[in-house]
Parts: C-alpha cells; sequence; structure tokens
C-alpha cells in the first residue's frame, strides 16, 4: 500500500532577493502562505508549513501546523528532511510558497502521477527539462537518500532529484511552476492574476496622499500613478514595494476621496486615496 501523503510548503526562506517575506506577499486579499495551503488541504491528508527555528512564533506561519528545520542553514532541503524526519510513515507532497500561477489541477496531475516505488515524483523544468524539486512527491524511502546527500555536503535539492530514481512528467499548465523571486515579477505576476485577461486589469489613474513616516519614506505628500490595483490592499502591496515601507496594512486606515473606507473597497479611476499611520490620527 502507498503511504499516506502529507502537505508541505516550504516557507522558510529569508526571501533575500525581493527584500521582504515572500510568504506574506498579498493575492487579491490572500497571502501567498495562506493561497498555498489552500491549494493543499483538499489534496492530503495533513499539511504543515516547513519554517525556521527562529520563525515558529511568527504569526503568519502560527496560524498553521508547523515543522522546524532540525539542521538550519540548509535552505529547502532542510525543510523536507525535517519532514520526512518527524512524520518518517508519510509521504510528502512539497510546494514552494512562492508559486503563484500554481492551481489545484496541476497538482492533482502530480498526485495522479505519482510513483511509490520510486524514491520521488516530479515535474520538468520548462525551461531546462530538469526535475522541478519544489512542487514534488518525496515517498518516505527518500529520506536515507536525502540524509546521505546531506552527510556529503549538498544541500541542492535540485541536484538530489536529477541522480534520484524519480518519476518525471510535464506538468499541462506552462507557468504553473514559475515562483517569484523579486518585486518586479511579484507585480508582474499580481498584475497577470488579477487581469485575467478581462477589463479588470486596465490600467486606473489614482492620486496617493502619505502621511507622517509614510510621507518622509516616500520622500513626497503625494502623487499620480496609474495601476491595474483593485483594492486600497492591493495598492499598498504595491507602493510597500516601491517605496519601503515599514509599516502593514494591518497598522494603517485607509481613506477614499475623504472618508474613511475598507481595504476590500473596489477603487476607480480618479480616486484619491489616503493612508494614514496611527500618528496621523484621522
Amino acid at each position: 500500500m502507498s503511504a499516506p501523503l502529507y502537505g508541505l510548503v516550504l516557507a522558510g526562506g529569508r526571501s533575500t532577493r525581493m527584500q521582504r517575506d515572500k510568504a506574506v506577499l498579498d493575492y487579491a486579499g490572500r497571502s501567498q502562505l495562506s493561497r498555498a495551503m489552500e491549494l493543499l488541504a483538499p489534496l492530503v491528508e495533513r499539511s504543515f508549513v516547513s519554517v525556521r527555528i527562529d520563525q515558529v512564533h511568527d504569526p503568519s506561519r502560527a496560524a498553521f501546523a508547523c515543522i522546524a528545520d532540525v539542521l538550519p542553514g540548509l535552505g529547502p532541503i532542510g525543510g523536507i528532511h525535517a519532514a520526512l524526519r518527524a512524520h518518517p510513515e508519510a509521504a510528502w507532497l512539497v510546494l514552494a510558497c512562492d508559486l503563484p500561477f500554481l492551481d489545484s489541477a496541476t497538482l492533482q496531475q502530480l498526485i495522479a502521477a505519482r510513483a511509490p516505488e520510486k524514491l520521488a515524483t516530479a515535474f520538468r523544468s520548462r525551461f531546462n527539462g530538469q526535475p522541478e524539486p519544489l512542487c514534488a512527491i518525496y515517498e518516505p524511502a527518500s529520506r536515507p537518500a536525502i540524509d546521505r546527500w546531506i552527510a556529503g555536503g549538498e544541500q541542492c535539492p535540485r541536484g538530489f532529484l536529477a541522480q534520484a530514481d524519480v518519476r518525471l512528467l510535464d506538468a499541462r499548465a506552462a507557468r504553473a511552476l514559475d515562483n517569484i523571486n523579486t518585486s518586479e515579477e511579484y507585480l508582474e505576476a499580481r498584475g497577470a492574476l488579477l487581469g485575467g485577461g478581462s477589463a479588470a486589469a486596465t490600467p486606473q489613474a489614482l492620486t496617493v496622499q502619505y502621511f507622517a513616516l509614510l510621507r518622509d519614506q516616500a520622500g513626497r505628500r503625494e502623487e499620480r500613478l496609474d495601476t491595474a490595483s483593485r483594492t486600497p490592499r492591493e495598492l499598498y502591496e504595491e507602493l510597500r514595494i516601491r517605496h519601503s515601507f515599514g509599516l502593514r496594512a494591518e497598522q494603517l486606515r485607509v481613506a477614499i476621496n475623504d472618508e474613511f473606507g475598507e481595504w476590500t473597497q473596489p477603487l476607480k479611476s480618479g480616486d484619491v486615496i489616503a493612508f494614514l499611520p496611527p500618528v496621523a490620527g484621522g
């Protein structure tokens, strides 16, 4: 009989190139981490978030069951190793948290093609044909092989799969396994997902006003811009990256056309949006 299938979302990275936590990046009101966990939940018996030991109490991660790295500093393969050690009886459907185009159909394709007699089942990269290690199923038998790989000084999960007994398949959706690593890639991905080929992606002209700390960080009181953001939350995430704002949306109030509004309120061309830190009062 096949081992039970558990799910693991890798969210222990330091997001060096993004320069902010990729797990909490917002897509239509949901964080990347929340979206990945929602994709996994119906398809596996149990699901977990892979974290560094210093992230165990991070609110965005602590909302889910977590597995902390046993061997720190190894990156993704350290998370896979910790999961296999925590539940050696299970096979693991492992996902990176930064796959915004991943969908349930792609995961179902992977599960349907699962080969329990192999060490793993994975997709081929559409760019170079190499195994994609961060959307793959690792069988219990992969544990000793990964232990040996790490003991030999290796850390690359793609390298591990390339030399292991693995079943490879081609993903049906071209962009399903595209990940994001920079602010520019995030904005492009979010625009593509928000647009979906509809008029919702049409840029709209907005005026944004900044107060207190935000004014200082943006270096201006006001700016006019064209954006595909549909709500104040999406707009703030776009501007947070552009201006390196340190405050989260939850720490602010938003006003639309001189009236306090909701973060999910639809925006329209010509709106004036003000972001108000706590010290700005009403």
